[in-house]
Protein backbone atom coordinates (compact mmCIF):
# COMPACT_ATOMS: atom_id res chain seq x y z
CA UNK A 1 0.00 0.00 0.00
CA UNK A 2 1.32 3.42 -0.99
CA UNK A 3 0.16 6.63 0.71
CA UNK A 4 1.15 10.27 1.00
CA UNK A 5 0.72 12.35 4.15
CA UNK A 6 2.20 15.34 5.95
CA UNK A 7 3.73 14.58 9.32
CA UNK A 8 5.99 15.83 12.09
CA UNK A 9 8.86 13.65 13.30
CA UNK A 10 8.42 13.37 17.06
CA UNK A 11 10.78 10.42 17.63
CA UNK A 12 13.83 9.08 15.86
CA UNK A 13 16.15 6.16 16.52
CA UNK A 14 19.10 4.82 14.60
CA UNK A 15 18.80 1.24 13.36
CA UNK A 16 22.10 -0.39 12.51
CA UNK A 17 24.73 1.80 10.88
CA UNK A 18 22.62 3.75 8.40
CA UNK A 19 18.87 3.25 8.86
CA UNK A 20 16.48 5.28 10.99
CA UNK A 21 13.16 4.47 12.69
CA UNK A 22 10.92 7.52 12.99
CA UNK A 23 7.58 8.15 14.62
CA UNK A 24 5.44 10.64 12.73
CA UNK A 25 2.52 12.64 14.10
CA UNK A 26 0.10 12.98 11.19
CA UNK A 27 -3.35 14.45 10.73
CA UNK A 28 -4.59 11.53 8.63
CA UNK A 29 -3.25 8.51 10.50
CA UNK A 30 -2.28 9.71 13.96
CA UNK A 31 1.02 8.14 15.01
CA UNK A 32 2.93 6.34 12.26
CA UNK A 33 6.16 4.40 12.81
CA UNK A 34 8.25 4.09 9.69
CA UNK A 35 11.72 2.94 8.63
CA UNK A 36 13.95 5.26 6.61
CA UNK A 37 16.57 3.36 4.67
CA UNK A 38 20.10 4.84 4.72
CA UNK A 39 18.81 8.07 6.32
CA UNK A 40 21.90 8.42 8.52
CA UNK A 41 24.26 8.53 5.57
CA UNK A 42 25.66 12.03 5.01
CA UNK A 43 24.56 12.17 1.38
CA UNK A 44 21.10 10.73 1.98
CA UNK A 45 18.34 12.77 0.32
CA UNK A 46 16.05 11.80 3.22
CA UNK A 47 18.30 12.95 6.06
CA UNK A 48 16.96 16.45 6.80
CA UNK A 49 13.33 15.57 6.07
CA UNK A 50 13.28 12.71 8.58
CA UNK A 51 15.20 14.18 11.51
CA UNK A 52 13.56 15.16 14.81
CA UNK A 53 11.08 18.07 14.47
CA UNK A 54 11.08 17.91 10.67
CA UNK A 55 7.61 18.60 9.30
CA UNK A 56 7.58 16.99 5.87
CA UNK A 57 5.42 15.51 3.16
CA UNK A 58 6.00 11.77 3.26
CA UNK A 59 5.47 9.10 0.66
CA UNK A 60 5.04 5.82 2.53
CA UNK A 61 4.55 2.23 1.54
CA UNK A 62 3.54 -0.58 3.85
CA UNK A 63 5.21 -3.94 3.99
CA UNK A 64 3.97 -6.87 6.03
CA UNK A 65 6.09 -5.69 8.96
CA UNK A 66 6.02 -1.88 8.90
CA UNK A 67 5.78 1.38 7.01
CA UNK A 68 8.81 2.45 4.98
CA UNK A 69 9.54 6.02 3.88
CA UNK A 70 9.90 6.03 0.11
CA UNK A 71 10.33 9.80 -0.17
CA UNK A 72 10.14 12.87 2.07
CA UNK A 73 10.17 16.56 1.24
CA UNK A 74 10.78 18.97 4.15
CA UNK A 75 8.25 21.74 4.76
CA UNK A 76 9.74 23.14 7.99
CA UNK A 77 12.60 21.79 10.10
CA UNK A 78 12.27 24.33 12.96
CA UNK A 79 15.97 25.08 12.82
CA UNK A 80 15.76 27.94 15.33
CA UNK A 81 14.95 25.49 18.13
CA UNK A 82 18.62 24.52 18.12
CA UNK A 83 19.68 28.05 19.04
CA UNK A 84 18.35 27.89 22.62
CA UNK A 85 18.69 24.88 24.92
CA UNK A 86 15.57 25.75 26.96
CA UNK A 87 13.37 25.97 23.87
CA UNK A 88 14.88 22.82 22.40
CA UNK A 89 14.28 20.94 25.66
CA UNK A 90 10.68 22.16 25.80
CA UNK A 91 10.15 21.08 22.18
CA UNK A 92 11.43 17.61 23.07
CA UNK A 93 8.94 17.50 25.95
CA UNK A 94 6.09 18.48 23.63
CA UNK A 95 7.10 15.71 21.24
CA UNK A 96 7.11 13.13 24.04
CA UNK A 97 3.75 14.29 25.40
CA UNK A 98 2.24 14.28 21.90
CA UNK A 99 3.38 10.67 21.61
CA UNK A 100 1.65 9.85 24.90
CA UNK A 101 -1.62 11.52 23.83
CA UNK A 102 -1.65 10.25 20.25
CA UNK A 103 -2.58 6.82 18.93
CA UNK A 104 -1.71 4.77 15.87
CA UNK A 105 -4.27 4.79 13.06
CA UNK A 106 -6.40 7.37 14.86
CA UNK A 107 -6.56 10.65 12.87
CA UNK A 108 -5.66 13.62 15.02
CA UNK A 109 -5.39 16.81 13.00
CA UNK A 110 -5.76 19.06 16.04
CA UNK A 111 -2.94 17.44 18.02
CA UNK A 112 -0.66 17.90 15.02
CA UNK A 113 -1.76 21.53 14.66
CA UNK A 114 -1.23 22.16 18.38
CA UNK A 115 2.28 20.72 18.26
CA UNK A 116 3.24 22.65 15.12
CA UNK A 117 1.89 25.93 16.49
CA UNK A 118 3.72 25.38 19.77
CA UNK A 119 7.00 24.77 17.94
CA UNK A 120 6.46 27.91 15.84
CA UNK A 121 5.96 29.95 19.02
CA UNK A 122 9.09 28.49 20.57
CA UNK A 123 11.05 29.51 17.48
CA UNK A 124 9.82 33.05 17.08
CA UNK A 125 9.44 34.10 20.74
CA UNK A 126 6.86 36.61 21.91
CA UNK A 127 5.20 34.28 24.42
CA UNK A 128 6.45 33.19 27.81
CA UNK A 129 7.71 29.60 27.81
CA UNK A 130 5.49 28.88 30.83
CA UNK A 131 2.44 29.98 28.87
CA UNK A 132 3.28 27.86 25.81
CA UNK A 133 3.96 24.86 28.06
CA UNK A 134 0.72 25.21 30.07
CA UNK A 135 -1.38 25.62 26.93
CA UNK A 136 0.20 22.57 25.33
CA UNK A 137 -0.31 20.44 28.43
CA UNK A 138 -3.97 21.29 29.02
CA UNK A 139 -4.93 21.17 25.34
CA UNK A 140 -3.01 17.97 24.56
CA UNK A 141 -4.56 16.24 27.57
CA UNK A 142 -8.01 17.43 26.49
CA UNK A 143 -7.42 16.00 23.01
CA UNK A 144 -6.20 12.77 24.57
CA UNK A 145 -9.49 12.29 26.44
CA UNK A 146 -8.54 13.98 29.71
CA UNK A 147 -10.33 17.31 29.50
CA UNK A 148 -10.91 18.64 33.03
CA UNK A 149 -14.45 19.34 34.21
CA UNK A 150 -14.25 23.13 34.42
CA UNK A 151 -17.72 24.47 33.61
CA UNK A 152 -18.88 24.90 37.22
CA UNK A 153 -18.27 23.90 40.82
CA UNK A 154 -18.54 20.12 40.95
CA UNK A 155 -20.32 20.32 44.30
CA UNK A 156 -22.90 23.12 44.04
CA UNK A 157 -22.87 24.15 40.37
CA UNK A 158 -21.70 27.75 40.92
CA UNK A 159 -20.04 29.06 37.75
CA UNK A 160 -17.37 31.14 39.46
CA UNK A 161 -16.35 32.93 42.62
CA UNK A 162 -13.42 35.28 43.23
CA UNK A 163 -11.30 32.33 44.36
CA UNK A 164 -11.78 28.74 43.20
CA UNK A 165 -10.22 25.36 43.85
CA UNK A 166 -8.74 23.13 41.14
CA UNK A 167 -8.32 19.43 41.87
CA UNK A 168 -5.33 18.32 39.79
CA UNK A 169 -6.06 14.63 40.45
CA UNK A 170 -9.70 14.52 39.38
CA UNK A 171 -9.66 17.54 37.07
CA UNK A 172 -12.59 19.26 38.77
CA UNK A 173 -13.17 22.77 40.07
CA UNK A 174 -14.89 23.95 43.25
CA UNK A 175 -16.09 27.37 44.33
CA UNK A 176 -14.62 29.14 47.35
CA UNK A 177 -17.56 27.92 49.48
CA UNK A 178 -16.96 24.24 48.64
CA UNK A 179 -13.39 23.69 49.70
CA UNK A 180 -11.95 20.37 48.49
CA UNK A 181 -9.14 18.67 50.41
CA UNK A 182 -5.98 18.58 48.32
CA UNK A 183 -7.30 21.03 45.70
CA UNK A 184 -5.31 24.17 44.86
CA UNK A 185 -6.81 27.59 45.60
CA UNK A 186 -6.65 29.90 42.57
CA UNK A 187 -7.90 33.34 41.50
CA UNK A 188 -10.80 33.09 39.06
CA UNK A 189 -8.57 34.55 36.31
CA UNK A 190 -6.54 31.34 36.31
CA UNK A 191 -9.68 29.20 36.05
CA UNK A 192 -10.85 31.43 33.20
CA UNK A 193 -7.53 30.78 31.43
CA UNK A 194 -7.94 27.00 31.85
CA UNK A 195 -11.44 27.22 30.38
CA UNK A 196 -10.11 29.28 27.49
CA UNK A 197 -7.30 26.81 26.74
CA UNK A 198 -9.54 23.77 26.82
CA UNK A 199 -12.66 25.13 25.15
CA UNK A 200 -11.81 27.88 22.68
CA UNK A 201 -11.14 27.29 18.98
CA UNK A 202 -7.65 26.01 18.14
CA UNK A 203 -6.43 29.20 16.44
CA UNK A 204 -6.95 31.32 19.58
CA UNK A 205 -5.75 29.17 22.46
CA UNK A 206 -2.53 31.15 23.03
CA UNK A 207 -4.31 34.53 22.87
CA UNK A 208 -4.64 35.43 26.52
CA UNK A 209 -2.54 37.19 29.14
CA UNK A 210 -2.01 36.72 32.86
CA UNK A 211 0.11 38.43 35.47
CA UNK A 212 3.41 36.72 36.25
CA UNK A 213 2.00 35.42 39.54
CA UNK A 214 -1.07 33.95 37.89
CA UNK A 215 0.96 32.52 35.01
CA UNK A 216 3.12 30.73 37.58
CA UNK A 217 -0.04 29.26 39.12
CA UNK A 218 -1.36 28.17 35.72
CA UNK A 219 1.97 26.55 34.90
CA UNK A 220 1.98 24.70 38.22
CA UNK A 221 -1.51 23.20 37.90
CA UNK A 222 -1.03 22.32 34.22
CA UNK A 223 2.06 20.27 34.99
CA UNK A 224 0.52 18.62 38.04
CA UNK A 225 -2.63 17.75 36.08
CA UNK A 226 -0.51 16.25 33.30
CA UNK A 227 1.54 14.18 35.74
CA UNK A 228 -1.58 12.83 37.45
CA UNK A 229 -2.83 11.42 34.14
CA UNK A 230 0.33 10.31 32.35
CA UNK A 231 1.37 8.65 35.62
CA UNK A 232 4.99 8.04 34.71
CA UNK A 233 8.07 10.16 34.59
CA UNK A 234 8.76 11.86 31.29
CA UNK A 235 12.51 12.12 30.80
CA UNK A 236 12.21 15.21 28.63
CA UNK A 237 10.24 17.07 31.31
CA UNK A 238 12.81 16.16 33.93
CA UNK A 239 15.57 17.48 31.67
CA UNK A 240 13.71 20.72 30.97
CA UNK A 241 13.02 21.32 34.67
CA UNK A 242 16.68 20.64 35.45
CA UNK A 243 17.63 23.50 33.13
CA UNK A 244 15.33 25.85 35.03
CA UNK A 245 17.22 25.24 38.26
Amino acid sequence: MQTTTKGLVIRERSIGESDRLVTLLTADYGLVKAFVRRANQIKSRLNSATTLFAYSEFSLYRTKEAFVVDNAVPIDVFFDLRKDIDRLALAQYFAQLAYEMGAEEQPNEELLRLTLNSLHLLCKGGKELKQIKAVFEFRALSLGGYMPSILACDNCGTYETDMMYFDTLEGKIYCENCQKTGAILLPKNVITAVRFICLTEPTKIFSFSLSKENLDLLSDIAEKYMMSHVQRKLSTLEFYKGLQG
